[in-house]
């Protein structure tokens, strides 16, 4: 279940609140390679199975932490719909700590709590804590605070 935001004090309602969980996602080879495809960056322990296997003190293929970190919109837009905007913009990314690899085929999933909404004259600036869970390991893959804004009509 999402939440549903349309301004600036009712974004302030939720200040302070775990904004929830969301849904499993699987970080599959696939995806793996087309982000390294994106971003040129084929590094073996991400792009080569077998290589990795042999390797790797991971037994396998890693997702890139970066992948991890580009997940954020679509975990974002499961938990909050953010309505009557006139734009919505990526301000900061804070504190962020990749503590633990996420292995090829392993689900994935993100907490989110808003920490603080400040007005900037009409611009609602939002920090919001993050952790992305990894299925069956205690250690989340990172925390970090991000940062919207929202340009409300």
């Amino acid at each position: 279940m999402s939440i549903t935001i349309g301004s600036l004090a009712e974004l302030q309602q939720h200040e302070g609140q775990e904004l929830g969980i969301t849904a499993w996602h699987t970080i599959t080879q696939e995806q793996i390679n087309q982000f390294a495809a994106a971003t040129l960056d084929f590094q073996w322990i991400h792009t080569d199975p077998a290589r990795a296997t042999a390797e790797s003190p991971f037994g396998g293929t890693i997702a890139h932490g970066y992948l991890t970190l580009s997940l954020l919109p679509y975990f974002w837009h499961q938990l909050v719909q953010v309505e009557n905007l006139k734009m919505q913009v990526n301000y900061e990314i804070s504190d962020f700590r990749f503590n633990q690899p996420v292995l090829v085929n392993t689900p994935v999933r993100l907490h989110a709590t808003l920490l603080a909404v400040k007005d900037l004259r009409g611009i609602a600036k939002a920090n919001i804590g993050v952790k992305m869970e990894i299925e069956g390991n205690k250690k989340p893959a990172y925390t970090g605070v991000i940062t919207f804004l929202y340009h409300f009509l």
